[in-house]
């Protein structure tokens, strides 16, 4: 059997799992790795990258995007720390992924060599912390057995992210193993008995609505959602950016479920007698704060369908709690035997009909028509169009006026931080790009960025393209927005002396162009469609046009008449 070094048999490792790209920036204490990627250059693509949070948010995309777990590389201490945002949202967001730590040598470990770090206590896996599983791989002939491992728990139960930590030298000793056979994510089938209390549930319900979202969702399991809810004739929301679970132009959608949820829905949510909580874990976005379900008794009957055991009656008791997979899961809701007639076939219409009207805009002042915008982009972007943005008010026009045609057409099409994390929008989508070949559109603020834009740089290099809509307004909006609605007038922080946008663009390699004017936008649009490489359409935003509902204005006078200074 022929000898090959640990570096080597780490990339063959990555080939038997059906990884094709993995996102890093390089470091010394993993060569051996850098020239396997090398070696296997035509079966496995090293994106490199500018920084290793915008790397990790990559593979964090990549795990969602695909299912299995996103790769990524970086190297000790700092490079470690960088990607860890990476790792955290992966985490929150229930999404599989695995980072590989080049570490110091053996011989120099706790001695506080350089960049040494305990990764085990830093990414330390629990309740509260960023990683499943973190794990040493000190004897080359078991990285198949760790790598294989890795892809399992990352997979398995509530998706999430693995660490694999790796001595610079156990990479470059020689080793007779073999890579081991393709992993794939276990079933979990929902117990019969449990189901038949889900339908006498159901049988005695009056208002009921289905929450779905979470992780592990695929095309199968979002088109029977679908049929159990037209069987059933359900109500469906999405928690909080996993709006293409279920197909936005349904008669049955009723909307998310998040951060500026529509007031409408959200006194559906309050008197819903019966909650079916179908993947998301009920955070805390999810739930306005564990206060449209109250933690951790709900007022409404909960159903909470879940991946993972040690998710379930964790927050919140269920009246009925039921681990099962996605798949699986939906799968078996669909053959659930509705009766002939529905009580709440008029609730149902009418949930749905609070979703219509609240895509209905209110007048907001400037020479830009947000909803209008968006509006321009339902109308041209493909069907199968990846939609990415990190943090911040920005985002709230895609999710309010945006219409996901969803998993049930066959494609994931929103890649978004429900761990509320600025910067992601932006390698998020480059990185959807290389890996799907679709167009891809991120919306993303000036705050948000300026925190990855840098990454243009690897899109460039790497024949990667992306349409950025960039709202400046000169702000963290969130920030201020909040400034002003506990402390207002007194402005500290949140203020921005921004860059050239437009040139900056240019700089790395993409088309810019700066707008002021509604109209401007349709021609810029289309222009970066037709563009070879990607685009940044700056839009300047008035400063008081900080939510989709209301002005800076609006809130000032709101808190001053609230604290009696007005």
């Amino acid at each position: 059997m022929t000898e090959k070094i640990a570096g080597h048999l780490l990339v063959e490792c990555l080939l038997a799992q059906g990884v094709t790209h993995a996102f890093g920036v390089p470091g010394e204490s993993y060569l051996s790795v850098l020239d396997g990627f090398h070696l296997y250059r035509n079966q496995l693509t090293f994106v490199t990258c500018r920084q290793e949070g915008g790397a990790a948010f990559m593979a964090e995309a990549q795990g969602k995007l695909s299912g299995r777990p996103g790769i990524c590389f970086v190297t000790r201490g700092p490079g470690a720390t960088n990607a860890s945002i990476g790792v955290h949202t992966a985490f929150q967001d229930s999404t599989p992924m695995i980072l590989f730590i080049g570490d110091v040598a053996s011989d120099a470990r706790d001695r506080e060599a350089f960049q040494e770090m305990d990764y085990t206590h830093f990414f330390g896996p629990s309740t509260k912390g960023m990683a499943k599983r973190v794990e040493r791989v000190d004897d080359p002939e078991r990285l198949p057995e760790y790598v294989a491992r890795a892809f399992a728990t990352a997979m398995n139960g509530r998706p999430g992210p693995v660490v694999l930590v790796l001595p610079e030298d156990m990479l470059t000793r020689p080793v007779k193993a073999q890579a081991l056979g393709r992993v794939e994510p276990v079933q979990a089938w929902s117990d019969p008995g449990a189901l038949r209390i889900l339908r006498d549930m159901l049988l005695v319900s009056r208002q009921p609505l289905v929450i779905a979202g979470g992780g592990g969702w695929t095309t199968q399991s979002a088109q029977a959602l679908q049929r159990f809810a037209e069987n059933w004739q359900l109500p469906v929301t999405n928690a909080f950016r996993f709006q293409d679970t279920f197909d936005n132009h349904h008669p049955l959608y009723a909307g998310d479920v998040g951060i500026g949820i529509g007031p409408a829905l959200a006194a559906r949510v309050r008197d819903a007698d019966l909650i079916l909580a179908i993947g998301p874990r009920l955070g805390e976005m999810t739930t306005g704060g564990y206060t449209l379900l109250q933690a951790p008794k709900t007022r409404q009957k909960l159903v909470h369908i879940h991946a993972s055991a040690e998710e379930l009656n964790r927050v919140y008791q269920a009246d009925l709690a039921i681990q099962a997979t996605m798949n699986a899961a939906a799968r078996s809701l669909e053959v659930l035997t509705a009766p002939n007639e529905l009580p709440w076939i008029a609730w149902s219409q009418a949930v749905h009909a609070d979703y219509i009207a609240n895509l209905q805009p209110q007048t907001l002042p400037g020479t830009v028509d947000m909803p209008a915008i968006v509006a321009v982009l339902q109308k041209h972007l493909p069907k199968d169009a990846v939609l990415t943005n990190g943090a911040g008010n920005f985002a709230s026009w895609m999710h309010r006026f945006y219409r996901h045609h969803g998993l049930v057409k066959g494609y994931k099409t929103q890649l978004a931080p429900t761990v509320g994390a600025m910067g992601y929008g932006v390698p998020a989508g480059i990185a959807a790009n290389l890996l799907t070949g679709r167009v891809v559109f991120t919306i993303a603020g000036d705050g948000d960025f300026m925190m990855n834009g840098q990454e243009l740089a690897t899109a460039v290099q790497h024949g990667g393209k992306s349409i950025i809509v960039l709202l400046n307004n000169g702000m963290y909006g969130t920030i201020r927005m909040h400034q002003e609605r506990e402390y207002p007038h007194h402005v500290t922080g949140s203020q921005l002396k921004n860059p050239n946008f437009v040139a900056l663009a240019r700089a790395y390699g993409y088309a810019g162009v700066r707008i002021t004017r509604t109209i401007e936008f349709e021609p810029a649009l289309l222009t970066a469609l037709a563009e070879p490489h990607g685009s940044l359409i700056e839009i300047m935003l008035d400063p008081e046009v900080i939510t989709t509902r209301g002005t800076l204005s609006d809130i000032t006078q709101s808190a001053l008449n609230r604290l009696g200074t007005a």
